[in-house]
């Protein structure tokens, strides 16, 4: 056999049967398998011993030969060779065909490779393989032609016309026979000549035809072998047959399909000898290529061959592809030693480099750490008594233990990793319990929550590894999402209620008004009842008297030096992430670390101080509520009487009707919020940003409004209920479209989006940082990105972070603001803002000059660091799983533009395909390819749109689709490549138009727009 570990690469390619034959041990004749008395294997069956070698080592069938001291003797009463029984998972056999059969793959794949070598459609292809009609192989000298496809009839009406002087034949001898007439060499020649003569549809043919031909002929192998005379048999350890308790037997779903065409074969073959009708023959034929398509690939063809349960059976592909295949279940994702996974829970008093490992785990996972340290203080004499001791969890073992995972980290994982920080490494602290303990500030990066959540522990090895964790990986250095550099590891919930009631103001409480000489002074008061930390009060701060309440000195007592200007105001979540990234950008990774500590700490302390709970009596329904539906009721019926009398259309009534419903429900809700105490349980929540928004404090005390239907079309009748007061059962019923439509929506859009990561990984996975600088002087002219007068992305988002191509030059003052080929920081980018700049030209991989990916000046910042990207990171899978990531969230449903415009505009997850793939997108707009004015004509009922060069008088003229649209207006001036009507622009004209840069910033802002 060949040796697994030497070879420079694989080759698949088609087997000749000779090449078949040499592989084989022996050819398989019976569809039997094991024998039911002896539970040995038959002769000459799928699992022969005598072909395959000995199910046991060293012993031959019959037992006349035991012991390897007859190593390679062949018994010569059962013929079975004495050997190793494992050859039984390398030796193959194989079947001689009674009649050739086609291989599936070429006849039935896209395109029909066989289809293209004989210049025949697959559908008259098929005709012929599967005996319902035939091919003229011959025409001899008849007014026939070649390949010429013939009913039965037809063929019959020939036969008796031209007699024996033509040839023709059906299945695949037929097909083989052709197939062997090729003359690659002649037929490369033909095709291209074909390509100078010929264009359109047939030039296509003749390339695609020409791609197969070259093929073959570069390969060496022969078109006729995809045809089979002979069949390999795999290994029988690789389709084992095994006994169950209940004596019965389970198998491999290949044996089955092996035994339908070893049926098949031998009921044909008795059939020939005995030389049956030619109709009956046909038949045989026919069903032994069905089984023998079956066993190559199950359910390509027809209907699948089904087992036990209506199940279809397994077939060779199947065993090959997809995720439960063998490349991708077991060549790309195998298991690994040295892990577990556990149940997690939430570990509030750990520190953001921590996590808490199960004592029992933790010693099954360090064993061999243990183990050596055991042997090391002598208190084992060797690693045998070493690992009893572990095994039988001796009490000293849990102070070497201790000792072992000090400093050495662990990384945890959870499923699905949709990108980087899907993996992170963690200092190991020994808990009791069975339950892995994390942070809580990094639930949001591994997006855990705990409701059940499992997560995966695996244990780096070597020193390197160790290093590798320890310095990359560490959690506390991975608080900025490497997708937008926004921290991801901000408090939520808990921590954000607490921080929220600790720096409110409660003008009344107790203690107001009052004059404080320190903090410390202060919070004697508190501590003795006489001060709330609510409290609007004066307190002298750093020789200054400042009015302030005790809560917030407290928070801000907490935060380093320079962020104490934010001294006075509510802590909510948005401030907290500002907080986070001002001071990692200001003060570092370390104080960014330590104060997300303290914050978590105060948070859940005052979080359970607060001791916020809901009731129902925290949601009251507004006093307007009614008086506020009465009057849209009155309005919305006027609006129907008008419709009913004929003066407004059905589409007007429906869109007004939705205007008035969605303006009484804001108006319900603001009233609600206005009757609310800022105190109120739900309202702090919302307000915070803890949990829930204002619209479902609406659901709850207000009124739950409009909903949609299946399709998406908003329903004009409100649900005028909410949850408090409860639903009536019509409204119940028009709320379950939604619930329904989003359950189904999510488990679609999960499946998309990383079928969509997945494909961008497979196109981006080489582009890495190879240099620090490619040393090229071009660049891409960026200006702030506008969607007409909105703008998308501001000049200085935009520049901050990248290198700048040339010399960025004050417009007034002439002074350079920055050099060429420096990185523009968030000072350099906001003096260029402010000083009117429009555009500023930066480096970009777009122009990136490096031999194989791309360089760090081209690149610029990484968002993960904050600074110039390093040397040998993966920025393609970077940017392919940021791309991903949020794609779950992204909607799936095509926007209906309340049914007016002809075509849906396709929106989220599938704009974001159709962009990736630069397909032609669905109601594409009508673009200009010149710079004019417009004239919009009617002819005929059919509007055409003209854009007239005022220069040359040239003009061009567009016809609008029905239904379209238009974006312009008379007289407008158009660029080249600007829309004419409504749509998404497609790309393959732009570039026509336009030119590759065009497409890109198109592209790019195009993407970035259905994230925003």
């Amino acid at each position: 056999m060949l040796d697994a570990n030497k070879f420079d690469r694989i080759r698949i390619s088609l087997a000749s049967p000779d090449q078949i034959r040499a592989w084989s041990s022996g050819e398989v004749k019976k569809p039997e398998t094991i024998n039911y008395r002896t539970l040995k294997p038959e002769r000459e069956g799928l699992f022969c011993e005598r072909i395959f070698g000995p199910t046991k080592d060293w012993e031959c069938h019959c037992g006349k030969y035991k012991r390897i001291r007859y190593k390679g003797i062949v018994c010569d009463r059962c013929g079975v060779e004495v050997t190793r029984a494992k050859v039984r998972r390398e030796r193959m056999g194989h079947i001689e065909l009674a009649a050739p059969v086609s291989h599936i793959w070429y006849f039935k794949g896209i395109p029909s490779r066989m289809g293209l070598m004989l210049d025949m459609s697959p559908r008259a292809l098929e005709k012929v393989l599967y005996f319902a009609a035939y091919v003229v192989i011959d025409p001899g000298d008849t007014p026939l032609v070649a390949k010429q496809i013939l009913s039965e009839a037809e063929y019959r009406e020939y036969r008796d016309k031209y007699g024996a002087s033509f040839q023709a034949g059906m299945g695949a001898e037929a097909i083989k026979v052709l197939l062997e007439q090729i003359d690659l060499d002649e037929l490369s020649a033909e095709l291209r000549q074909e390509l100078k003569d010929v264009s359109g549809q047939r030039k296509i043919r003749a390339i695609r035809r020409l791609e197969v031909v070259e093929a073959f002929r570069k390969s060496g192998n022969r078109p006729e072998w995809m045809i089979l005379d002979v069949i390999p048999v795999i290994p029988p350890e690789l389709r084992p047959m095994v006994q169950l308790d209940g004596g019965r037997f389970a198998t491999s779903d290949l044996n089955d399909l092996y035994r339908r065409v070893i049926n098949r074969n031998n009921r044909l073959k008795r059939l020939l000898e005995l030389q049956a009708p030619d109709i009956i023959v046909r038949n045989e034929k026919r069903m032994l290529q069905e089984a023998v398509d079956a066993l190559i690939d199950n359910g390509r063809r027809g209907r699948p061959v089904t087992g036990p349960g209506n199940r279809p059976l397994k077939s060779l592909s199947d065993l090959l592809k997809g995720k439960q295949g063998r490349f991708r279940q077991n060549l790309l994702g195998k298991r690994v030693d040295y892990s577990g996974r556990s149940v997690i829970v939430v570990g509030p008093k750990l520190k953001m480099h921590q996590c808490g490992l199960p004592k029992e785990m933790a010693l099954e996972l360090f064993k061999p750490f243990v183990m050596k340290k055991l042997v090391e203080h002598g208190l084992a004499n060797n690693i045998k008594s070493a690992k009893r001791m572990v095994e039988r969890v001796r009490e000293e073992v849990w102070d070497v233990l201790e000792e072992v995972i000090e400093e050495h980290p662990v990384m945890l994982n959870r499923a699905p990793t949709l990108h980087r920080l899907g993996i992170q490494a963690f200092e190991p602290v020994l808990v009791e319990g069975r339950a892995i303990q994390i942070h809580p500030l990094v639930c949001s990066a591994y997006n855990a929550d705990f409701d059940g959540d499992q997560m995966a522990v695996h244990v780096p090895l070597s020193a390197e590894a160790q290093a590798e964790a320890r310095i990359l990986m560490l959690s506390s250095y991975n608080i900025l999402s490497p997708a937008n550099g926004r921290p991801l590891a901000v408090p939520t919930q808990d921590m954000v209620i607490g921080a929220y009631y600790l720096t409110s103001v409660k003008e009344d409480a107790i203690g107001a008004g009052r004059y404080f000489i320190s903090p410390e002074e202060a919070l004697m008061a508190y501590n003795a009842g006489e001060l709330s930390l609510q409290a609007p009060i004066k307190i002298r701060l750093e020789g200054k008297l400042v009015e302030t309440t005790l809560g917030r000195v407290i928070f801000y007592h907490d935060l380093p030096e320079g962020l104490h200007y934010h001294l006075n105001e509510v802590v909510d979540k948005k401030t907290l992430g500002k907080l986070v990234s001002e001071c990692y950008h200001r003060y570092g990774i370390e104080n960014a670390v330590r104060m997300l500590d303290k914050v978590k700490a105060l948070g859940f302390h005052f979080a359970t101080v607060a001791g916020v709970t809901i009731s129902v009596d925290d949601t009251n329904v507004p006093t307007k509520k009614e008086e506020i539906l009465q009057k849209a009721d009155r309005v919305v019926e006027e609006i129907e009487s008008q419709y009913r009398n004929g003066l407004v259309t059905a589409d007007e009534r429906y869109q007004q009707v939705i205007k008035i419903w969605n303006e009484a429900t804001d108006k319900v809700t603001a009233s609600l919020v206005e009757n609310l105490d800022k105190f109120n349980p739900v309202f702090m929540m919302a307000s915070s940003g803890a949990r829930g928004n204002i619209q479902q404090l609406r659901q709850l005390a207000g009124m739950r409004g409009l909903m949609a239907d299946p399709s998406g079309r908003i329903i004009d009748l409100p649900i005028r209920s909410n949850f408090r007061e409860g639903l009536t059962v019509l409204e119940y019923f028009i709320s379950t479209h939604g619930a329904r439509k989003g359950l189904a929506d999510t488990a679609l859009r999960t499946a998309d989006s990383g079928y969509l990561t997945r494909r961008l990984v497979d196109v981006a996975q080489d582009v890495i940082i190879r240099e620090e600088d490619c040393g090229t002087n071009e660049g891409l002219y960026v200006t702030a990105m506008r969607d007409g007068n909105e703008e998308l992305q501001s000049l200085f988002e935009r520049i901050v972070g990248r290198v700048a191509a040339e010399d960025v030059i004050h417009p007034e003052t002439g002074e350079i603001l920055v050099p060429a080929n420096e990185e523009i920081t968030e000072n350099i980018a906001e003096a260029i803002a402010k000083s009117g700049i429009e555009g500023v030209r930066v480096r970009t991989v777009l122009h990136c000059q490096s031999k194989t990916g791309v360089c760090a000046k081209c690149y610029g910042r990484s968002l993960a660091t904050g600074r110039l990207v390093d040397v040998g990171e993966a920025v393609g899978i970077v940017a392919a799983q940021s791309i991903g990531e949020p794609g779950t969230q992204l909607t799936m449903r095509t926007f209906h533009t309340g049914g007016v415009a002809g075509d849906d505009i396709t929106q989220g997850l599938p704009r974001v395909e159709e962009l990736f793939e630069a397909r032609k997108p669905k109601g594409a707009a009508v673009s200009t390819d010149m710079d004019g004015v417009v004239h919009i004509t009617e002819n005929r009922g059919r509007t055409e749109i003209q854009v007239v060069d005022p220069e040359t008088a040239e003009a061009h003229s567009f016809p609008v689709p029905h239904g379209a649209l238009l974006h312009v207006k008379e007289n407008d001036r158009v660029a080249a490549g600007d829309p004419l009507t409504e749509g998404s622009i497609n790309p393959h004209e732009l570039l026509r138009i336009k030119g590759i840069e065009s497409v890109q910033a198109y592209l790019v802002q195009e993407v970035q727009r259905v994230y925003r």
